[in-house]
């Protein structure tokens, strides 16, 4: 197994429009172990959203290369990409994204349409990660049933049923009252420290990073500075 969950090497991407090329992303590199859970912050343009893009395989690099357990994803595309995508990683979404006619199993379940499990084991596995975060009694509720708070948890089992190396979080606590954005956070901070996955937060709320191991800052399209423990590093 590679030392590390996430590699990324000197990762630039510039979008172009007709004459006019904007760098998002500017040189970015650093590496991320297995269970750590860490928050990218800064500043609306900083280049954020396109870090997670580019960690989620939904982008590709203009220059440099992103590496998920050992593998180099800037290549891959088709059929493979989409096999790996599912495989490897999960993802966890302001807006929950959801479906309403599907009640928490079958959403939770949804991701592994792709594998040989059969319907049972599906169901199964669902059922039992529902119940590892607290939600055995709203099994067969559909989202509209579920409040703010466990509509995301829903989301959270969808995002770790495929048991992924990395899950990508965007706001998850950005629809959520205070006491429902503290149980996820917490709950996100409980899964890293299984030590099984790599968790990746962005978050335009200070607060929540303190239950983060380590906070990447983001400007200007490169990584101004890291904050581990309370210390920080410039990079």
């Amino acid at each position: 197994m590679p030392e590390y969950s996430v590699k990324v090497n000197n990762v630039s991407k510039t979008y172009k429009s007709g004459s006019i090329s904007v760098k998002a992303l500017d040189n970015v590199s650093f590496s991320l172990k297995k269970g750590e859970f860490v928050a990218i912050v800064g500043p609306s343009g900083s280049g954020k959203s396109t870090l997670m893009n580019v960690l989620g395989t939904i982008d590709r690099p203009t220059h440099g290369e992103v590496f998920i357990d050992g593998v180099a994803t800037s290549k891959m595309s088709g059929n493979r990409l989409a096999e790996f995508r599912n495989k490897k990683l999960g993802f966890v979404f302001q807006a929950f994204n959801l479906i309403n006619g599907l009640d928490a199993e079958k959403n939770v379940s949804l991701p592994l349409m792709m594998s040989a499990l059969s319907q049972r084991e599906r169901k199964a596995r669902a059922e039992k990660i529902l119940t590892r975060l607290g939600l055995g009694e709203r099994l067969r509720l559909k989202p509209t049933q579920l409040s703010g708070g466990e509509q995301q948890r829903v989301a959270v089992a969808r995002a770790l049923i495929n048991n992924p190396t990395l899950v990508l979080a965007d706001e998850p606590t950005g629809n959520l009252d205070t006491r429902s954005s503290a149980e996820v956070i917490k709950l996100l901070k409980e899964i890293s420290r299984s030590g099984d996955v790599t968790i990746v937060m962005v978050t335009h709320n200070p607060d929540l990073t303190k239950y983060c191991d380590r906070v990447i800052e983001i400007k200007d399209g490169k990584v101004e500075k890291m904050i581990r423990d309370g210390l920080r590093s410039k990079r």
